[in-house]
């Protein structure tokens, strides 16, 4: 009988939990759905403003906003805050989606519109749904995976082939490496998916690439 209990509290902690996840997006929506043409910038929560990294992050989110695009990001410090204040710096929309984390991270001060989520895919959703370009400076783990969940949605034809870009030879070229002889060379991937992702160093080149591509 007890046992029974558990699963029945289960089920009820289940149901609610969809309440929440419904609520989540529906927030987001109607939060982000006028913001219009707009780029998600990822990169890790541990740079600090000295590093070159976070100076080259709120350089080309400041000039994607006089170029006329938002910026978004994960709302937290380091690159994320970089981007937001970059933004801001250029008198333009910045959005930041912050996670609810045991460490790290705090949202920043700089982004115009603040959202706050409790699960990951919810606020994944958002980063993809309402940009037209990816960039990802130098990161951790939760870089990587807004990267590949990225590439991948673009490779099965998900979403649009919006530019994915890199920024940082020296950061990411291993990585690509890799990916040619571990994933293109064997077969696991095709060869045009390397088409997908850019690698760039220049904030200018960043901007200029999605201007290629999104014209607004």
């Amino acid at each position: 009988m007890e046992k029974q209990f558990l699963i029945d509290d289960l089920k009820l902690s289940e149901s609610w939990r969809l309440f929440r996840i419904m609520g989540e997006f529906v927030e987001g929506v109607e939060s982000l759905y006028e913001l219009g043409p707009a780029v998600s910038i990822f990169g890790s929560a541990r740079i600090p403003p000295t590093d070159p990294v976070y100076q080259k992050a709120e350089r080309i989110a400041e000039l994607f906003v006089k170029n006329k695009f938002a910026v978004i990001t994960g709302g937290g410090g380091g690159v994320m805050e970089a981007a937001n204040k970059g933004a801001a710096k250029a008198g333009g929309p910045s959005v930041g989606m912050n996670i609810k984390l045991p460490f790290e991270q705090a949202p920043n001060p700089y982004a115009d519109i603040q959202l706050e989520f409790k699960y990951f895919f919810i606020r994944k959703v958002m980063f993809m749904k309402y940009a037209f370009a990816y960039v990802a400076m130098p990161g951790g783990l939760g870089t990587l995976d807004e990267v590949f969940e990225v590439m991948t949605l673009i490779q099965t034809r998900r979403i649009k082939p919006f530019p994915v870009i890199l920024v940082g030879s020296d950061y990411w070229s291993g990585l690509l490496d890799w990916i040619r002889s571990r994933l293109r060379d064997t077969g696991k991937i095709s060869p045009e998916d390397m088409n997908i992702v850019q690698l760039l160093d220049d904030p200018e080149e960043v901007v200029a690439a999605v201007k290629r591509v999104v014209v607004i």
